[in-house]
């Protein structure tokens, strides 16, 4: 297992730096910020995402089903000038109540780990503000690290595309490097649930969600902090081969409104 997923302060504070340098930018060019807005994150980890907004003075309220994350975001953040503005909760974003909304939700590297994600992106409507938008950052399932294999404590951790094997293969090979039967189910659930480009598209599609601002990414933003590698864009003649275009396509950033 990589360095980052041992280090939760560590993964903490590359998150922040990500969702800083990149995701708020990128959110910002169709969606001005304002005074009292209310951000919310599914799946939220530790938190480091929500950081950024924090820092700025937000209502910011983070969901996770991992306890462990979530009492270890409490700790990181138990000296923020501003905490008394931060809600963290272990919850299922299926049970959330409908009485609250928000006026920016974020999902980076999530959608990928949640089943049913037709019903989910539709659960989100009723949460969100009447001038909300959600942004949405995933890696497409083909490309080379999507099974996010990468959490794997042995060599298989190096391995792309070992996700794409038959299911019966993928897992006999993760017990028989000696992955931990946690790490074997979860990997095994993305596969279950990955997604690509064009299927979460026709969700937006059949939701009735409108795309204000859409990039794919060759080398994502997330890469310069982790590897110190520039971003790039996918070329234009090169995002336009359906299908093909999720086995280059490191990452999905999208910034979505209620049509």
């Amino acid at each position: 297992m990589q360095e980052r997923h041992r280090n939760r302060q560590l993964y903490f504070a590359e998150q922040a730096q990500t969702t800083e340098r990149y995701v708020i930018p990128f959110i910002e060019k169709v969606f001005p910020f304002f005074e009292g807005m209310r951000v919310l994150e599914i799946g939220c980890g530790e938190g480091g995402n929500l950081k950024p907004f924090l820092d700025r003075g937000f209502s910011c309220t983070g969901i996770d089903l991992n306890r462990q994350q979530i009492e270890l975001a409490h700790i990181f953040f138990s000296e923020h000038p501003y905490v008394d503005r931060l809600t963290l909760m272990t919850q299922d974003v299926f049970d959330m109540q409908r009485n609250s909304t928000f006026d920016l939700i974020i999902l980076r590297d999530v959608i990928e780990h949640i089943p049913n994600q037709e019903s989910f992106m539709h659960l989100l409507k009723y949460i969100m503000s009447d001038y909300a938008v959600v942004f949405v950052g995933f890696p497409p399932w083909q490309m080379p690290f999507g099974g996010h294999q990468q959490v794997c404590s042995s060599a298989l951790s190096k391995l792309p595309f070992v996700h794409l094997l038959p299911e019966s293969i993928y897992s006999w090979l993760m017990r028989k490097a000696g992955e931990q039967k946690p790490v074997i189910d979860e990997l095994l659930g993305i596969k279950r649930t990955g997604i690509t480009l064009e299927r979460f598209e026709r969700i937006l599609q059949t939701e009735q969600y409108l795309t204000l601002r859409k990039t794919y990414w060759f080398i994502q933003p997330n890469y310069e902090v982790k590897f110190h590698l520039k971003k790039l864009r996918v070329p234009p003649i090169f995002r336009s081969l359906k299908f093909i275009r999720n086995f280059y396509t490191t990452a999905g950033y999208y910034v979505i409104a209620r049509n």
